[in-house]
């Protein structure tokens, strides 16, 4: 065969469609080619690269054993393949079948192995092929120690192997120590790893020692002082920057409101050289965050007047704002804004569901709930949260029990919102039915609201012995609200044995809440018992606690 057709085939290889490998494929064997190593490793790789390795299976079959048996070569292109197009687990039993037919694996080998091991989440497999890359000597090889050391950073922090504790952090610094070769991009990923488990001194001493830094190095320890709230560091490492992204910005707007100081959020804002979408984001979640409700739909309308184009987050704070405003109109028109409901966001169209409830429209709130596609855990537990606060307990309490038939698994939120329900709606039955199946269906172990809400149905109709049965078994110390249910119970049924028993433990608590005095009071009032209603008063002058009084607005 002419050498100048096997460089017309090496040519058009990288080029090639699927369609012209399949006729260079039988070019090849036509024309007894097969024993080109170097073409047909060339061709056998391109195979590899249509997403698939099937083709490259049957490419395979037809080549002989010996050299399958005898060249690493074509073990690295197969194994790469099954790295990139899977199955994972195949290019790892790929790589174990080596050593069985003597076949040493080599730098191009061992980081597709590692990289499915990352894939298949098999970190300790990783750690074994580790230690086989030490004993080889390839641990020095740029793409190898590169492998390693972002298998060691993406290993998830509580995963333990080869010892107790959590190895990642120091794992990941033993391999970046012993690299050869280190850019900026791999210091960055060391440094965002600290900061990330909040080791932000170590993160420093690092960034320190960097031969050079980039924008991206700068931003990652002004995030590490962001996260640890470490104000003035913050600062200082943004004055220092050579050069400010507008990520650099945005961190300095987080900062200063966690920090509470929207004044200095809002200098940040304004001195942008440019703002995106997430800067716009940031601020105006700085707003709603600090009940600064007014401000956040100005800044809305600032973001649209400047042409920049709102996202999901920024629908979820306006929203927001409109549902504690009670403001249904502005709600109305954020709303004409989503656009097509059905691509809308599960956590926008939980915030619609949200604002019109605490807005007073609970229909048009159902309606947006039964609309929403794909809904998450949280969207029901809104629902059924936003159906009891507006009185209507036994909807909500249909809608718990339809996420369970769709094969919703709730949490301890949605329980607290079904219960909830059930104790302002009187569902007696619901609420022990609900409560029980906490931990006996769902294995969740009922906290001290959970508690609450079972103890204040029961108190308030009449079952106080089973009330003080569930409060006996509570593994928690009954806080005023527990015993301040149990003492309006007592006030219902009259039962004088439980009002001395609560009351004594009431005023062991000192509480401040007024509601539990005039409750005391106007109990012993009942029962002509003047003095002691007198001292549950004067109690409340000696500890200056006074009872606000009711009032209501109407719009």
């Amino acid at each position: 065969m002419p050498r100048n057709i096997l460089l017309e085939i090496s040519y058009i290889l990288p080029k090639c469609t699927f369609q012209h490998l399949k006729q260079i494929h039988a070019l090849i064997f036509t024309a007894s080619l097969t024993q080109e190593l170097q073409l047909f490793s060339k061709f056998l790789r391109r195979s590899t690269e249509f997403g698939s390795m099937d083709y490259s299976n049957i490419i395979l079959s037809q080549m002989g054993d010996h050299y399958f048996n005898s060249e690493t070569m074509l073990w690295n292109i197969m194994i790469r393949g099954y790295s990139f197009n899977g199955p994972s687990e195949k290019c790892i039993s790929m790589f174990d079948e080596m050593s069985q037919r003597e076949l040493k694996p080599n730098n191009y080998t061992y980081p597709y192995v590692l990289n499915s091991c990352c894939q298949l989440r098999r970190y300790s497999k990783g750690k074994r092929v580790h230690c086989q890359i030490i004993k080889s000597g390839f641990e020095s090889s740029f793409a190898v120690s590169h492998a390693l050391f972002n298998m060691y950073i993406k290993r998830p922090g509580f995963v333990d192997i080869g010892g107790a504790g959590n190895h990642k952090l120091s794992d990941a610094r033993r391999v970046f120590d012993d690299m050869f070769e280190r850019p900026v991009e791999v210091w960055n990923m060391m440094i965002y790893e600290y900061v990330s488990f909040g080791e932000v001194g170590c993160a420093r001493k690092l960034f320190e020692t960097m031969p050079q830094r980039d924008v991206v190095s700068w931003n990652s320890m002004i995030s590490g002082y962001v996260k640890a709230g470490e104000v003035e560091n913050a600062r200082r490492m943004f004055e220092l920057m050579p050069e400010k992204s507008v990520i650099s910005w945005t961190l300095m707007i987080e900062l200063y409101k966690d920090a509470s100081n929207l004044e200095a959020a809002r200098g940040f804002f304004e001195r942008m050289p440019q703002r995106n979408v997430v800067s716009w984001n940031s601020m105006i979640s700085c707003y709603t965050k600090h009940g600064k409700f007014r401000e956040t739909l100005d800044l809305f309308v600032q973001m649209q007047s400047e042409g920049v184009i709102p996202d999901g987050y920024t629908f979820v704070s306006v929203l927001s704002a409109c549902s504690n405003l009670g403001d249904l109109e502005y709600g109305k028109y954020v709303h004409c804004l989503l656009g097509d409901f059905s691509e809308m966001e599960v956590m926008v169209g939980t915030a619609l569901i949200e604002m019109y409830a605490q807005c007073g429209d609970v229909n048009t709130s159902f309606a947006m709930f039964i609309k929403i596609p794909n809904k998450d855990i949280f969207c029901w537990n809104v629902m059924i949260r936003c159906l009891a606060i507006n009185g209507r307990t036994e909807d909500a309490v249909k809608i718990f029990f339809s996420a369970q038939k769709v094969g919703v698994k709730p949490n301890d939120f949605t329980f607290t919102s079904a219960l909830f329900a059930c104790s302002h709606g009187g569902l007696v039955e619901e609420t022990r039915r609900i409560f029980y199946s906490m931990e006996n269906d769902y294995k969740i172990s009922p906290k001290i609201e959970h508690f609450a809400c079972l103890i204040d149905l029961l108190s308030r109709n009449g079952q106080l012995e089973e009330a003080l049965l569930v409060l006996k078994d509570m593994p928690f110390e009954p806080d005023i609200a527990i015993w301040g249910s149990l003492l309006g119970g007592c006030s219902i049924t009259n039962n004088l044995n439980m009002v001395e028993k609560t009351i004594k433990r009431v005023c062991e608590l000192e509480t401040e809440d007024s509601g539990v005095y005039v409750l005391l009071s106007n109990i012993y009032a009942s029962e002509c018992r003047w003095q002691e209603a007198q001292g549950a008063r004067g109690k409340m002058e000696e500890k200056k606690i006074r009872k606000e009084t009711g009032s209501s607005i109407v719009f």
